[in-house]
């Protein structure tokens, strides 16, 4: 576990994790935005993920209805991270607190593709989601991916306009 803060990366690097798709500055933390918001003394700060923030507690507060799977290269000595997904499981009101699914967030790393890892990943987040409960399961995903997606066993349902 890294403690010393100079093994954290520098504000000005790209972290490796990012969870928006756009690298522009979307909030201020200058002292007079926080004072024209009226949050100069309040202890809490609203800010992106950062990388080292599974260290911190981030894990733990997604609660039991988030599983993010990792497909981890054990073989080097780094244990590389090449694929990755999200299974949030939800529950609907209007269905007796009937669970349902959401497969999301599944990313394999450009040079470990064609190697069956999303797949993979996929496989188990659904068997994680049925084992749960989960009366269905959504994976919604851009018209370019519904052939990968196919391959893992999703069938297309509904079009709606984003």
């Amino acid at each position: 576990m890294r403690s010393k803060k100079k093994d954290l990366p520098s504000k000005r690097e790209t972290p490796a994790f990012v969870p928006t798709r756009s690298r522009t500055k979307m909030t201020s933390t200058s002292p007079e935005s926080a004072a024209a918001a009226g949050e100069t003394n309040d202890p809490i700060h609203i800010r992106r993920l950062e990388l080292y923030d599974h260290e911190r507690g981030f894990l733990a507060a997604q609660g039991h209805d988030h599983v993010i799977l990792v497909a981890e290269d054990t073989s080097a000595p780094e244990r590389r991270i090449l694929a990755t997904g999200c299974l949030f499981v939800e529950r609907k009101f209007l269905r007796g607190g009937g669970k349902v699914g959401h497969v999301e967030d599944v990313v394999v790393d450009a040079a470990a593709r064609r190697r069956g890892l999303g797949l993979r990943i996929v496989r188990r987040l659904v068997e994680i989601a049925r084992d749960a409960g989960c009366y269905k399961i959504i994976l919604d995903c851009t018209l370019e991916l519904r052939a990968y997606y196919a391959k893992c066993g999703s069938e297309p349902q509904q079009d709606f306009q984003r």
